[in-house]
């Protein structure tokens, strides 16, 4: 009895590993087709504009400590010029916008308003360049990769079309797990550049509201008593 239960719980492991099939997920990128290819290269521009802005509006927002408290004690006491040097030594939207008013001081309320303003709808438009890209991305990634899925399965089906005989069922599930790889990535690429558009818009507000708070306050320094 004893021998007989030795002999008969070892489990075959060989048998197991050859039913057993690894892939690799790079196997299953080059098993995508030829729609793998623009994928691909939209996932590498929406990681490459989500880097590039991320620094951008990173440096844009680094406006340095006592940067407005400096300005309000120049054009406090008249120091136009030293007010102008600080603002150029500045490399920020917020002292370009100021170095602007602070050049129009002695026009009129309005004109200096007007050329912050302008100089600010400017330092925007460069804060926001390549969002509509990565918005593209995020929409047009999922709709590719289930163009490819499509494709893939008029693929599949004809090769199961073209088979004599009784279909096996491996034939046909690696053609259908094979054109649903493309959506998969194209939903990964979509998700990601989603996330990413998302997150650098809520920064680039995070500027634009700092960028409006030292041009009010610039405005509210012009109008005090002197």
């Amino acid at each position: 009895m004893i021998l007989t239960q030795i002999t008969t719980t070892p489990v075959d492991s060989v048998a197991l590993e050859q039913g057993t099939e690894t892939i690799r997920v790079i196997d299953l990128l080059f098993k995508g087709g030829f729609m793998m290819v623009p994928l691909i290269l939209l996932s590498i521009v929406a990681v490459y504009i989500f880097v590039e802005r991320v620094l951008t509006i990173k440096k844009a927002a680094q406006t340095p400590a006592q940067f407005t408290d400096k300005i309000r004690q120049l054009v406090g006491t008249g120091d136009i010029s030293g007010a102008k040097m600080l603002c150029s030594q500045t490399n920020t939207p917020v002292a370009r916008m100021l170095d602007k008013g602070i050049s129009r001081i002695g026009s009129p309320l309005k004109n200096i308003e007007v050329a912050i303003e302008n100089v600010g709808k400017i330092e925007i438009f460069k804060l926001e360049r390549r969002l509509s890209t990565l918005a593209t991305i995020s929409g047009a990634a999922p709709m590719l990769g289930f163009l490819g899925t499509v494709i893939g399965m008029i693929r599949a089906f004809i090769a199961i079309a073209q088979e004599e005989g009784s279909v096996s069922p491996k034939l046909l599930s690696s053609g259908i797990y094979e054109a649903m790889i493309t959506t998969a990535v194209g939903l990964f690429v979509g998700i990601l550049a989603y996330l990413g558009y998302n997150y650098l818009v809520s920064q680039v507000s995070k500027v634009i509201h700092k960028m409006e708070y030292n041009s009010i306050d610039f405005i509210d320094l012009l109008q005090e008593p002197r």
